[in-house]
């Protein structure tokens, strides 16, 4: 056992596609406006870590719905990390909340003109094949330290965590004493796992707050089993 610092700045690695790290994503924004976290956004794709075998690689295709999405937020990233701060709570509202469908290019387009900003970017970043290089290699070090889906936080001092996974992301206090919880985890780096089972009532208010999503996707889930 050890003894950490309370963590200061974090890795919040995400898909804009999937539904779960949405939810955590709007409780990381709470942390960070309530107690001064810095909070850096980073990638890592569902679409390559449950690709079935013989189907093309995301970066393999023209267009890859979450993967060309977070290759746009690469691009934004690059001029200023509040850019893609936008872009990913405005894409993510856009699925998650409106039902929309960011993930198409048009749209994609379409939510850019709305928080100001040149749709043509869109373009810019699917033909740079440096943003693709980008995503790659930050999916890639989730991987390596064993991680297999979203959200996970990577802490300064390299110890990652998948979670939390929650709907209803809690404000003010009561996400700060969440962020005591996920931290205190850091002190004891051979705690791997601990769960709710999910009964009938936590399956039925997960589906009314993924209704949007569920409504909006073009795609079956995949989901491969876990460590």
């Amino acid at each position: 056992m050890t003894t950490v610092d309370q963590p200061t700045g974090v890795d919040f690695h995400f898909d804009i596609m999937c539904p779960y790290a949405y939810q955590t994503s709007l409780w990381m924004r709470e942390v960070r406006d309530v107690a001064g976290i810095d909070v850096r956004w980073r990638f890592f794709s569902l679409e390559e870590i449950n690709r079935v075998e013989g189907k093309k690689h995301p970066w393999e295709r023209s267009w890859s719905y979450g993967w060309s999405m977070m290759r746009v937020g690469a691009y934004l990233r690059r001029q200023d990390m509040s850019l893609l701060d936008r872009w990913y709570d405005a894409a993510g509202r856009a699925l998650h909340v409106d039902g929309r469908k960011p993930h198409r290019p048009e749209v994609a387009e379409a939510i850019l003109g709305e928080l100001g900003l040149d749709p043509g970017m869109v373009a810019e970043a699917i033909d740079d094949p440096t943003t693709g290089d980008e995503v790659r290699a930050e999916h890639d070090l989730v991987v390596s330290k064993g991680g297999f889906g979203v959200p996970t936080l990577i802490f300064d001092d390299g110890q990652a965590l998948f979670g939390p996974v929650l709907v209803d992301p809690p404000q003010g206090d009561a996400a700060l004493r969440l962020w005591g919880c996920v931290t205190g985890w850091l002190e004891f780096p051979h705690l791997y796992e601990l769960q709710r089972p999910k009964a009938p009532a936590d399956i039925d208010a997960i589906a009314t707050t993924f209704s949007a999503y569920l409504d909006a996707r073009d795609w079956f889930t995949i989901q491969t089993d876990t460590p």
